[in-house]
């Protein structure tokens, strides 16, 4: 019993410690790209495509891309076909100070009939669709001979995972917005959209920033298989996944600042995170994620453009009263997501939208920012300042 306070006290200062680090900012956005499985974990394998090596090869891929591009540091969790503990590569993202961590992956089913991407938040969720998928990628655990880092955690039942670190509640605003991004990208290059989703996954679960995981298609779907194992499938996905994040990028760093802004739900309530479910259509296709609309009654500035300040991300959809949000009023939300967005107020102009940020920040929304909409679609303050 001792034994394990001591090692969750130790965890607990060592993201403090990564938490620290990461929000002093970098002068360079850096990006980790973690190749799923490698060496003597071959991951999923079907109809002769091996996950481990297209994993690879879209990270090769996706990292040339954005070495090309200024201001881009990326960082590989590995570059071969060497075994990586599973513990290690959210280590190497916190170790770096990283922006964001990016993991990809290749799904399968026992069926042989679904196909699509999907792209993970960490969370805790019901659905056993998404609950196989974590077991399946946290299992890798099994093959490593030092476990005692694991300690406390049992791969067949990851439920608790979600959670634990207090830290990652902050940056799941960041991430969904990651992942949303790069499912419209993928969209956009003709993947079907199986949606954002949440897992337990315990590399997204201990990384120290906003962190996705990626299923780039099921090796299972004979079609979809010889897709994401071709060098021109492979060439179409790296550069789906590194145009989104470039847009991240654009949108929300700063350089020597952090570009994870931390969003919690009010200070007295803790962020509880609602499994996303993805809801099924004629196609078995989710929409993309918008961005909410602006409120009706806030008259629109030059461009149609709308400075809100948001305040909380939290599964609980909770009414727009102020008791809810520390006496708040003019709260709006977006549930368009696995985890409903709070904005406080609107202001066609930046200076009032920065006062109304004051305001947030005096009812206990430390973490309160500032995010700007244009026609109702989510636009970089930065863009919406040179309007």
């Amino acid at each position: 019993m001792k034994e394990n306070t001591k090692l969750k006290q130790a965890f607990l200062l060592f993201i403090i410690f990564c938490g620290a680090s990461f929000a002093q900012g970098n002068a360079k956005f850096k990006v980790v790209l973690d190749a799923g499985h490698g060496g003597k974990d071959f991951g999923n394998i079907y109809n002769g495509f091996v996950e481990k090596n297209i994993a690879l090869n879209v990270a090769l891929k996706v990292g040339k891309i954005l070495e090309a591009e200024q201001g881009t540091e990326v960082i590989y969790t590995r570059k071969t076909d060497a075994f990586v503990d599973l513990a290690e590569r959210p280590a190497i993202a916190n170790r770096a100070s990283a922006d964001i961590f990016v993991s990809l992956h290749c799904n399968a089913e026992s069926k042989k009939v679904v196909f699509g991407t999907e792209t993970y938040v960490i969370g805790s969720t019901k659905n056993a669709s998404n609950l196989d998928v974590a077991k399946k990628e946290n299992a890798v655990l099994s093959l490593e001979k030092d476990k005692t880092k694991y300690e406390g955690f049992n791969p067949a039942a990851p439920e608790v995972i979600a959670g634990s670190s207090a830290l990652q509640e902050t940056i799941l605003t960041k991430s969904i917005d990651l992942a949303s991004k790069i499912q419209e990208s993928l969209v956009s290059a003709k993947r079907k959209n199986r949606g954002v989703k949440q897992g337990p996954f315990w590399t997204l679960n201990k990384a120290a920033m906003p962190a996705v995981l990626i299923e780039l298609g099921f090796l299972s779907a004979q079609d979809e298989g010889v897709y994401v194992n071709s060098d021109s499938g492979q060439d179409e996905l790296a550069k789906a996944i590194a145009k989104a994040i470039i847009a991240y990028k654009k949108e929300f760093f700063v350089p020597g600042t952090a570009t994870s802004a931390p969003v919690v739900a009010e200070p007295s309530q803790p962020v509880a995170v609602k499994p996303a479910v993805a809801k099924p259509t004629a196609a078995d296709t989710a929409a993309p994620v918008k961005a909410p609309a602006p409120a009706p009654t806030v008259k629109q500035g030059a461009g149609n453009i709308v400075f809100k300040i948001q305040i909380a991300a939290s599964g609980k959809d909770l009414e727009l009263t102020p008791a809810n949000f520390n006496g708040l009023s003019n709260i709006t939300k977006d549930n368009s997501a696995a985890v409903i967005k709070y904005f406080y107020g609107s202001a066609a102009q930046y200076a009032d939208a920065k006062e109304l940020l004051a305001q947030a920040k005096e009812k206990g929304y430390t973490s309160a920012f500032v995010v700007a909409f244009k026609d109702g679609q989510k636009i970089s303050v930065q863009d919406a300042l040179k309007k």
